[in-house]
């Protein structure tokens, strides 16, 4: 048996996931995040801020640390939307080398969609029907269509839940503000997939799980819950109007929500309303998988 981590360093957070190997079976022994905000400011500046810098090299380091307890033969490193598209991304990753000896591999956005459709296999069950997995992280949307386990197209798209959040919304917001968001939100996304056919919608990522955590009003997350339950369009409205209500404090006090997501929650709210209106889809399965469990399975089945 040999041990094996994955750390997945976003936009918004870093997932980090401990897991054994042994005879062709996985199994996972800490899949955990921290909401450590690496691209905290690069809608304005284009760059990773020194601070951001700092917080997530410590955050990695921490999560290395436990790696090591566990001795592990490899940690497997990728970044995402932040690390591809921030001018000074370069700098981080050469930190990351020289500070912590992580050599962290920046991803597509197609290879991300790709291992994020594989992530969610085990939801799918046997089926033949068109079906979309979208994963709204903080700094891009994922989208990946597909007929039953076959892909068909998969895009990636660089809006996510930070930038509209910096672009449009005060504290507490403003109805305006949150109107002009949706408006902008739906004219951005009306382009990419108006028209596709879908009989089955799949959620995954952080503002799915903690819209789910929310409406099962969660005090301890438990992804066995989370993992293939429904949330209705109507239900991502009645949140999307109480985030819309309060202030970012305020929302911290909400049973189920992260209280580092509080200030992003909303625009994430936001992004799913209008996928789900676009696609004409009142109700979508929630998937608590994510892409590091579709880097293990690429990797180890």
């Amino acid at each position: 048996m040999a041990n094996y981590a994955i750390l997945d360093i976003g936009t918004n957070s870093i997932k980090f996931m401990l897991f054994s190997y042994d005879k062709g079976k996985t199994e996972i022994l800490i899949d955990m995040n921290n909401i450590s905000r690496l691209g905290e400011g690069l809608y304005k500046t284009g760059q990773i801020s020194p601070e951001s810098m700092d917080r997530n090299i410590a955050v990695l380091d921490e999560f290395m640390t436990q790696a090591r307890d566990y001795k592990v033969e490899e940690i497997i490193a990728v970044g995402t939307m932040c690390l591809r598209t921030a001018k000074n991304s370069r700098e981080f990753l050469d930190r990351a080398k020289k500070e912590l000896n992580l050599e962290i591999k920046v991803i597509p956005g197609e290879e991300e969609a790709r291992l994020s459709y594989l992530a969610v296999l085990s939801t799918l069950g046997k089926t033949d029907k068109n079906v979309v997995v979208f994963d709204t992280g903080g700094g891009s949307t994922e989208f990946i269509f597909g007929s039953g386990l076959e892909f068909q197209n998969k895009i990636s798209l660089n809006l996510g839940a930070v930038s509209p959040t910096e672009e449009f919304l005060s504290d507490p917001p403003k109805k305006e503000e949150v109107d002009r968001m949706l408006n902008f939100m739906h004219k951005f996304f009306v382009k990419e997939i108006n028209g596709e056919k879908v009989d089955h919608l799949v959620g995954i990522g952080g503002t799915v799980t903690s819209m789910g955590a929310v409406m099962h009003k969660m005090t301890k997350y438990d992804p066995d819950v989370i993992q293939g339950s429904t949330i209705t369009l109507q239900e991502v409205n009645r949140q999307l109007e109480m985030y819309k209500s309060k202030s970012v404090e305020d929302r911290k006090a909400i049973a189920g929500l992260q209280p580092k997501r509080a200030d992003v929650i909303l625009a994430g709210a936001g992004i799913m309303k209008t996928i789900m209106e676009i696609l004409k889809i009142e109700s979508l399965t929630i998937s608590d998988r994510g892409l590091r469990h579709g880097l293990m399975f690429d990797r180890f089945h």
